[in-house]
């Protein structure tokens, strides 16, 4: 967007609205893409919460629900995303370039933060999809790391390629001056559902028939020690929800925090 379409595009923007630009964009495949924009002064978040964003294209914008996938301390923010070509959004945010103009609302909220937990010994952070972008949040905040001895994140895809943004996440937080000497106990355990890999199948199924936990040399999760943390697709709610209370967990909220959160913000 040229500067004075910008300057045009900002005179509209309604109150309880940031105008940001866009500093970064990088695509993976052909239907998963991050982005990173400038970061208000004033803005303030919990690490794992989501924020509503869209984009000054009409004169009543349409925002959805991102989760932030950089985490509290970051002085810029970080989105990842799916492309959908007839999305109302991503339609045309996966076509945003460095200096483009992002809008996001002003409130941040979301059940997948540290406080919504109990403490434990071990937290599992479930996701499928870009359901890992408010845990890319999560693992580069030392915060986590002071709560929880160990930290497991599984992320489920289709394909290979579309694990990479949380390998790489993952490898840049064990080299980071920040958490890397406290992420030792981080871990990605990776799966597959469609293309071959180390690791293949829903993790519902590999928490019913006990492989992921041998894979990781770990204990069957139990309430005395794991919490957990969830966000993918309806069905993989649904599913790893009751995988989580057959173990003894139970669901909780910023309200009332227990042994696991599941975010529902991005379903229908």
């Amino acid at each position: 967007m040229a500067l004075d379409e910008k300057k045009k595009a900002e005179t509209l923007i309604p109150s309880g609205v940031f105008a940001e630009s866009v500093t970064e964009v990088e695509h993976y495949t052909d239907r998963l893409f991050r982005f990173r924009m400038t970061r208000p002064a004033s803005f303030r978040f919990r690490s794992g919460e989501f924020v509503m964003i869209g984009l000054p294209n009409a004169e009543k914008p349409i925002y959805r629900a991102y989760s932030i996938a950089s985490p509290s301390w970051d002085e810029e923010l970080e989105f990842y995303s799916i492309k959908v070509m007839c999305g109302p959004l991503t339609e045309h945010l996966q076509k945003i370039q460095k200096g483009d103009t992002v809008l996001m609302r002003k409130k941040p909220t979301g059940t997948l933060v540290n406080d919504a937990l109990l403490p434990g010994k071990r937290l599992w952070l479930f996701s499928t999809g870009t359901g890992f972008a408010p845990f890319s949040s999560l693992i580069r905040d030392p915060e986590t790391y002071e709560k929880f001895e160990e930290v497991i994140v599984t992320h489920t895809c289709r394909e290979v390629g579309e694990l990479k943004y949380s390998q790489d996440i993952v490898a840049a937080v064990k080299n980071d001056l920040l958490c890397g000497e406290f992420a030792g106990g981080l871990r990605l355990y990776a799966t597959t559902t469609r293309e071959a890999s180390p690791f293949m199948g829903r993790i519902t199924d590999l928490m019913a028939s006990g492989k992921v936990f041998d894979d990781l040399g770990v204990p069957a999760i139990s309430p005395e020690t794991d919490r957990g943390m969830i966000c993918g697709s309806m069905d993989m709610l649904k599913d790893t929800k009751a995988a989580l209370e057959g173990f003894g967990l139970v669901e909780g909220s910023n309200n009332r925090p227990d042994t696991f959160v599941v975010e529902r913000a991005f379903v229908d």
